[in-house]
């Protein structure tokens, strides 16, 4: 079994949450702090669109604005004679796009959950708002933006088709763990894809068992600040 697929998708799925984490929390204050409901659900909106969208029509955006023709692509290309699509960067690109939605709709549900009895005391002691997102909220909220990076991160690692579409499928360099499994499949290698699937299942399953840990430390957390215990 060739273990590039492997080894691309770990290193995509880990740069893809690098910056999805901060990227979901971030926007997550944002919207949380939009007064105006329309434009609360507007942004929302937009910002979870591609969740909701085909992988394939992310990709087709993605490669429409990151193409050579691009405007993103072009100037890339123009000014750096850097090529972002059918390169290893289109493959974190794609990954971030999909995996987006889901970290910071997490975020937002976790922030949104914070006690606010508690930020009113800390504006009380004169903590600015960055101090009391940055020493009140975010720790508050850790489990459950912990587990939105944890989904986040299997989404990136389990993209195919916003891949597909941006990066191509160029073996040992944008080839991951799905397009590994569905060149196998169609070359007939059904004994290379079995291993693929497996690895993803085993990952799979690791996935789902953190998620339930954030998700009972989260409630437990929840219940020892309301005096309960669980």
């Amino acid at each position: 079994m060739n273990i590039s697929p492997i080894l691309i998708s770990m290193r995509t799925a880990s740069a893809a949450i690098g910056i999805t984490f901060f990227l979901g929390i971030f926007a997550a204050r944002f919207v949380a702090r939009i007064r105006r409901k329309a434009w609360k659900m507007i942004l929302d909106g937009i910002l979870t669109l591609p969740l909701v969208l085909p992988p394939t029509v992310a990709g087709f955006f993605l490669l429409y604005i990151f193409g050579v023709r691009g405007p993103v692509g072009a100037f890339f290309l123009h000014f750096f004679s850097v090529r972002i699509a059918f390169s290893w960067e289109a493959t974190v690109l794609a990954a971030v796009a999909v995996s987006f939605p889901l970290m910071y709709r997490s975020a937002r549900g976790a922030l949104e959950q914070v006690d606010p009895n508690i930020i009113y005391a800390a504006r009380t002691l004169g903590m600015s708002e960055w101090s009391i997102f940055w020493k009140v909220s975010l720790p508050t909220a850790l489990p459950g933006i912990a587990s939105g990076g944890v989904l986040a991160f299997a989404r990136g690692l389990g993209e195919f088709g916003a891949t597909a579409m941006i990066a191509g499928n160029i073996a040992g360099k944008t080839r991951t763990l799905p397009l590994a499994i569905y060149s196998a499949v169609a070359g007939g290698d059904m004994d290379t894809a079995y291993g693929y699937v497996l690895i993803i299942v085993l990952f799979s399953f690791v996935v789902v068992a953190l998620m339930n840990f954030f998700t009972l430390q989260d409630s437990y957390s929840r219940n020892r600040r309301g005096g309960h215990e669980p």
